[in-house]
C-alpha cells in the first residue's frame, strides 16, 4: 500500500481515484453480449456459458433435483448460520414497512402513499471465485417482504455445471425457486430482455465486477431498472490513537480479498500506525488463502495521515465510500458529521463483515463514488410509491378556485375546464 502524509485537498481527486478500468471500454465489451442474448436468448446463454465458464449447459434452470440435493449437501453448521443471518435481516428490513397515512390536505381533499411491491425481480448472484451465498438473503428477504410477485435468481454454474449448494440452498430458504445457470453481463441481459427460459424482469438487483456494472447500466438506458451501480468492494477505515492496528488490518483484508479491483483506504491522525498497520497486513495477509488476490487489491490500495479528526472527515465524504469503519473514540459522536456513505461501523467492535453477513443491514452499497447520491438496497428498493387521492363535492369547491387560476395561467384551458365543469354542475 502506499503511504501517504498530509496531503492537501486538491490533490485528493487523484489520490483517492478507484483502480476502474475506463467505463466506455467496459461497455464496447459487454454491448456484443447483450445483443447477442437478446436476439439468440437461451443459445447465446449455453454459447457463453462455454466460453466462459468452460461448461455445457443443458438446460438453464435449476431443477427441482438439484435443489433438493444441494439443501441435503449443506452442512447443519452452515444451515444454522444461514437461517440466523436470515432471521436479522428480517428483523431489520421489516421495521421498514410503513403503514398507510391519510392526510387531509384541504377540508374533503384526502391524499395517501401505498408501498406495491414490484411485480417481477431479478436477482444476480456472484459465484465466481467466492459464491456469495449471503447476497441472496440480502436481496430475496426484502423481495419476499416487498411482495414482489415474480423473483428470478441468475448464478454462474462451476466447472461441473452445478451452482454452489449454499446459493441453492439460501434460495430454497428465501421461497425463492426460479433459478437459473447464467453468470456476467449475460445473466443481465437474460433478466433484461427475457429468453425462452429465463423471464423478462422490471427491475434488477446484485452486486458483480464492472462487467456486470456496466451491463446493469446499459440496460437501464431501455427502461430495465436496476438498484443501483454497484461494483468492486471497498472500504475506508478511520483509525485514531486508540484504535488496535491488528483490527484495522483484518478489516482492510477482508475487503481486498473480494478481487483484485477492490480498493481500501486507511486514514489515520497519527502518523505511528502507517508502519504499524502495514506490519498487521503482512502478518495477516500470509495465512489469506486468497493472499494474490488480497495482495493485487492493496497495490491500488492507500495508508493515508491528516491532521485531525475534520480532516479525516471531509476526506471520507469526498471519497463517498461503500463501506466506512470508525475505529476512533467517541464514534458514535464523529459519525454525526458522515454524509457520503454506502454503510457505517461503529467503534472497535464493529467488523465490516458483520453487516457482510449477518448484522440484518444490508451488504448491497453504491460504489465507486455513488454513495453521494445513492442509498444501498432496502425494502424500498422493491416496491413502488403509488400516490392515490379523493375529493369530495364539498373539497373540490374549496380547491377548485385554486386550480383554475394556475392552469389558466400556465395556459393549459382543459385543465382549468376539468374543474370548472364539475363546479357548475
Amino acid at each position: 500500500m502506499q503511504f501517504i502524509k498530509y496531503p492537501n485537498s486538491e490533490s485528493w481527486p487523484e489520490i483517492l481515484q478507484r483502480p476502474t478500468q475506463s467505463l466506455a471500454e467496459i461497455e464496447q465489451r459487454v454491448l456484443p453480449i447483450l445483443a447477442e442474448v437478446k436476439q439468440h436468448g437461451d443459445a447465446a446463454l449455453k454459447a457463453f456459458a462455454r466460453q466462459y465458464d468452460g461448461v455445457e449447459i443443458d438446460d438453464l434452470k435449476v431443477a427441482e433435483t438439484e435443489i433438493n440435493h444441494a439443501v441435503a449437501g449443506v452442512s447443519e453448521e452452515l444451515k444454522t448460520a444461514i437461517q440466523t443471518a436470515k432471521s436479522n435481516i428480517e428483523k431489520f428490513h421489516a421495521k421498514q414497512q410503513t403503514a398507510v397515512e391519510v392526510v387531509e390536505t384541504t377540508p374533503g381533499v384526502l391524499c395517501w402513499r401505498k408501498s406495491v411491491g414490484i411485480e417481477k425481480v431479478g436477482l444476480y448472484i456472484p459465484g465466481g471465485s467466492a459464491p456469495l451465498f449471503s447476497t441472496v438473503l440480502m436481496l430475496a428477504v426484502p423481495a419476499k417482504l416487498a411482495g414482489c410477485g415474480e423473483i428470478i435468481l441468475c448464478s454462474p454454474p462451476d466447472k461441473t455445471g452445478k451452482i454452489h449448494p449454499a446459493i441453492l440452498y439460501a434460495a430454497h430458504l428465501c421461497g425463492v425457486t426460479k433459478i437459473f445457470k447464467a453468470g456476467g453481463a449475460q445473466a443481465i441481459a437474460a433478466m433484461a430482455y427475457g429468453t425462452e427460459s429465463v423471464p423478462q424482469v422490471y427491475k434488477i438487483f446484485g452486486p458483480g465486477n464492472q462487467y456486470v456494472t456496466a451491463a446493469k447500466q446499459l440496460v437501464s438506458k431501455n427502461g430495465v431498472a436496476i438498484d443501483m451501480p454497484a461494483g468492486p468492494s471497498e472500504v475506508l477505515v478511520i483509525g485514531d490513537d486508540e484504535a488496535r492496528p491488528d483490527f484495522i488490518a483484518a478489516d482492510l483484508l477482508s475487503q481486498a480479498e473480494h478481487g483484485p479491483d477492490s480498493q481500501v483506504i486507511f486514514v489515520t491522525t497519527d502518523e505511528a500506525y502507517l508502519n504499524l498497520v502495514h506490519f498487521a497486513l503482512d502478518e495477516q495477509l500470509k495465512q489469506l488463502p486468497r493472499k494474490e488476490i488480497a495482495e493485487q487489491a492493496l497495490a491500488n490500495s492507500k495508508m493515508i495521515v491528516v491532521k485531525d479528526m475534520e480532516e479525516a472527515l471531509r476526506l471520507s465524504n469526498f471519497y463517498a465510500p461503500e463501506h466506512l469503519i470508525l475505529q476512533v473514540r467517541d464514534a458514535e459522536e464523529v459519525a454525526q458529521h458522515v454524509v457520503n456513505a454506502g454503510s457505517v461501523f461503529l467503534g472497535h467492535y464493529t467488523p465490516e463483515s458483520a453487516g457482510d453477513y449477518a448484522s440484518g443491514t444490508n451488504h448491497t452499497l453504491p460504489t465507486n463514488g455513488y454513495a453521494t447520491a445513492f442509498s444501498g438496497v432496502s425494502l424500498d428498493s422493491f416496491v413502488k410509491k403509488i400516490t392515490f387521492q379523493k375529493i369530495s363535492r364539498e373539497g373540490l369547491q374549496q380547491l377548485g378556485g385554486t386550480i383554475e387560476i394556475m392552469a389558466e395561467n400556465e395556459e393549459l384551458f382543459a385543465h382549468k375546464n376539468a374543474v370548472s365543469i364539475r363546479i357548475k354542475q
